[in-house]
């Protein structure tokens, strides 16, 4: 028989406290930690553009942002199941099986840091070369990427511990441990970069140590927390059966991330395609519309969480209430950041460039783009649910089609017709709101909570 959690039936608020109060206390921290990650890889952007020129902040933000992306995010989608099975077994209180999955977690973080620095190092080169970056942006980005991707096990680290934390209830230690990563990447940018002038190469050195700083931060959480899930060093290994129950829930999130990166590699290509002032412009509109990014995916793994909590703990009607919570707050939230954007959106780019042209093209893509974030809302915060409950793969299948499908035809078959920056642009909302309406029917239908409770 497995031994229970040993704790008190109010001493979990996700599962019994008031939802939109435990939502808040939990997103926040959240939130906070995501704004800080966001601070550090904009300090890049800023000092290399300021200080170094449009090429390199073309070359920080644009190209590189791209690629990592697309290798990151197939390791960290798979990683998302082990916060889903961590949730239900914490919800659940199966406590020797929450100790089995934080063990294999950091296994699998620390195999796949390993893969994607030989992938990252070996495959740079010719991906840049595929997306057609321009010649007086590849010396940068290529440089950049080869320090980068040696940060790729402490990056894993720092990803995975925290997703462990989060999927027992705790937010404001990955907020805490991100907020020093932060201001060491500043300070470290700012002494590299203007005290040292190593440019590019003196930015990347930056991210890389913050990110050490933020993984050897978490895995010392993580070896004195609670015994549930505390982290034995001698008792990191794979155990099978929960790697294979991981990768039944994560490997869908992967290759929806995979699918995501490249579309969003094809549309760098098509955005290189117009030149260096455009790919400027658009990494530093990508700094600017991070902001709003960070606070939805925070909504996001909000929701899993409390999705996979009381789904463990049989609570299914709570579980849909925390869904309609979710939905009301970050829309509410959406509609605010859509008018800061389009209201502060010139003095925003103006931190990162001072070119008259790069900022103009940068208002282009903001009032095209920034009013539709709100088509986005349901796919983030209902994909986030449903995948808390265990049901990641139609929901996958859904955003694959929707999303990545549909944006790779807008790109290849209708931009080079109607080759304008604007026509590029309409890609996403397009594809935001038809996707957003099969993830509502889907939802609303209902049947994919009885398919979860059957397993």
């Amino acid at each position: 028989m497995r031994r229970l959690i040993r704790q008190r039936p109010d001493v979990n608020g996700i599962t019994e406290g008031v939802i939109w109060k435990q939502l808040l206390l939990f997103f926040f921290p959240i939130v906070l930690g995501t704004f800080f990650q966001q601070l550090y890889n904009t300090a890049d952007a800023i000092i290399v553009g300021k200080f170094v020129g449009k090429e390199a902040l073309a070359a920080v933000g644009g190209s590189t942002g791209t690629l990592v992306n697309l290798l990151v995010g197939f390791f960290v989608g798979i990683a998302s199941g082990a916060s889903v099975i961590i949730a239900q077994l914490f919800g659940a209180r199966h406590a020797k099986d929450v100790s089995r999955a934080v063990h294999t977690t950091i296994a699998l973080a620390l195999v796949s840091g390993a893969l994607l620095t030989v992938a990252g190092l070996l495959l740079s080169e010719r991906i840049l070369l595929l997306m057609g970056t321009p010649q007086d942006v590849m010396g940068y980005a290529l440089s950049y990427l080869q320090i980068y991707f040696l940060g790729m096990i402490p990056q894993l680290l720092y990803n995975i511990g925290s997703g462990i934390l989060r999927a027992v209830g705790d937010s404001r230690r990955p907020m805490l441990f991100l907020i020093c990563a932060a201001m060491t990447n500043v300070v470290l940018d700012i002494l590299f970069v203007l005290g040292f002038n190593m440019g590019v190469e003196g930015a990347a050195i930056a991210t890389v140590i913050s990110q050490v700083v933020s993984a050897v931060l978490i895995v010392g959480s993580l070896h004195h927390a609670q015994p549930v899930y505390r982290l034995h060093l001698r008792k990191i290994r794979f155990h099978g059966d929960m790697l294979a129950r991981i990768v039944k829930i994560g490997l869908p999130a992967g290759l929806q991330s995979v699918m995501y990166s490249l579309s969003n590699l094809i549309i760098q290509a098509s955005v290189n395609g117009f030149g260096t002032d455009v790919m400027a412009a658009w990494t530093a509109y990508g700094k600017i519309d991070g902001m709003y990014w960070m606070i939805i995916s925070a909504f996001g793994v909000s929701i899993t969480t409390f999705a996979g909590q009381n789904f463990g703990a049989g609570h299914y009607d709570r579980m849909r209430r925390s869904v309609r919570v979710c939905l009301g707050i970050s829309a509410g939230v959406t509609v605010c950041m859509s008018a800061l954007t389009l209201l502060l959106g010139r003095p925003m780019l103006r931190m990162f460039t001072d070119d008259p042209l790069v900022v103009e093209i940068g208002m282009t893509i903001i009032r095209v783009i920034v009013p539709t974030w709100i088509t986005y809302l349901c796919i983030e915060i209902l994909s986030g649910a449903l995948r808390g409950a265990g049901d990641s793969l139609v929901p996958t299948l859904m955003t694959l089609a929707g999303i990545c499908l549909l944006r790779v035809f807008w790109v290849t078959a209708v931009v080079p017709v109607h080759h304008e920056l604007t026509v590029l642009l309409l890609s996403y909302p397009i594809t935001w709101t038809l996707t957003s309406a099969l993830f509502i029917v889907y939802y609303l239908r209902g049947k994919w909570l009885g398919r979860c409770i059957a397993h």
